[in-house]
């Protein structure tokens, strides 16, 4: 697939960032991006994932500081662009004395 870079669906949980993660850790699709790994199982991780921080430290063991910096920037930088919808909590049912 040298040269073709598949398109990457919209993300929408935390298991989309791990698999993203996964495609650039990879090179699944795209590019091998070690920078765009450790961002999206960063982001992973902080949604909820359970293998996002293994993951994060498996690639980070790769990477320089900076490219960690990068990452960690990028990460925050998405977060706040897309921020998590809170989830609802039921409100409970109340009752009245007759």
């Amino acid at each position: 697939m040298a040269g073709i870079e598949l398109e990457l669906p919209e993300v929408v949980d935390a298991e989309d960032c791990f698999i993203r993660g996964m495609s650039f850790s990879s090179g699944a699709g795209v590019a091998v991006d070690l920078v765009q790994a450790h961002m999206w199982f960063n982001i992973a991780a902080m949604r909820g994932h359970k293998d996002g921080a293994p993951m994060r430290k498996e690639i980070a063991a790769q990477m320089s500081d900076s490219e960690i910096g990068s990452a960690q920037r990028a990460a925050r930088d998405w977060l706040k662009s897309h921020p998590q919808a809170p989830i609802p909590v039921p409100m409970p049912v109340l009752r009245v004395a007759a």
